[in-house]
């Protein structure tokens, strides 16, 4: 026996390492393959959008205010911040002709009446100045730029109403529509449909 063991040793250690070797070769191939790692990209951030600087307002206060003068004033002021700017308001002021919650326009005036004054100076227009000089556009008068003798061109307007569409405007800013008209005192829906196709406010 032991003879045998000698004279095919060398076979029989070859025959166990082929099954060694098979066996690991079995063990790697049954082993399971690990899952892939998807490496997802980051996701693009939106860059905001740089917010534009609101430009300041430059309005002249004028009457019966402490400083009159031209202000620089945030472009969401109303009326009351601009009489405020210029010191306030003085005794004899009348700031119950105004509406102080009125937005404010780039280079406008605003006047403060005194009281017992009996109407409002002319002030130039608070809604921005057109390119045209004249306050006809397309043969209609703009009623947010026209003079007193111009609105007086107008039918059913005579210097009285013409003077009170002005005081209106300057109380209250331009007129937004036609139809606003109608709010001036003296102007009902019979003197509107004679305006109607004669006026604009722009």
């Amino acid at each position: 026996m032991a003879g045998w063991l000698e004279r095919y040793r060398g076979y029989i250690l070859i025959v166990l390492l082929n099954l060694v070797v098979l066996g690991g070769m079995f063990f790697f191939l049954r082993r399971p393959e690990p899952e892939p790692i998807s490496i997802l990209p980051p996701e693009p951030t939106a860059t905001p959008l740089p917010t534009p600087t609101p430009r300041p307002l430059r309005v002249y206060v004028s009457g019966a205010v402490a400083h009159p003068d031209v202000y620089e004033l945030p472009s969401d002021s109303i009326v009351k911040d601009a009489i405020e700017a210029a010191g306030g308001p003085t005794g004899e002021a009348d700031l119950n002709r105004i509406n102080l919650a009125r937005r404010v326009y780039d280079e406008e005036q605003i006047y403060v009446p005194q009281e017992g004054e009996e109407s409002l100076p002319v002030s130039p227009p608070s809604s921005p100045p057109l390119l045209s000089p004249s306050s006809r556009g397309g043969g209609k008068v703009n009623i947010n730029t026209a003079t007193a003798e111009e609105l007086g061109t107008l039918p059913g307007i005579g210097p009285t109403k013409a003077q009170s569409i002005i005081d209106y405007r300057t109380a209250n800013g331009p007129f937004q529509s036609i139809e606003d008209i109608k709010n001036v005192r003296g102007i009902g829906d019979a003197t509107f449909e004679k305006l109607k196709d004669k006026i604009s406010v722009q």
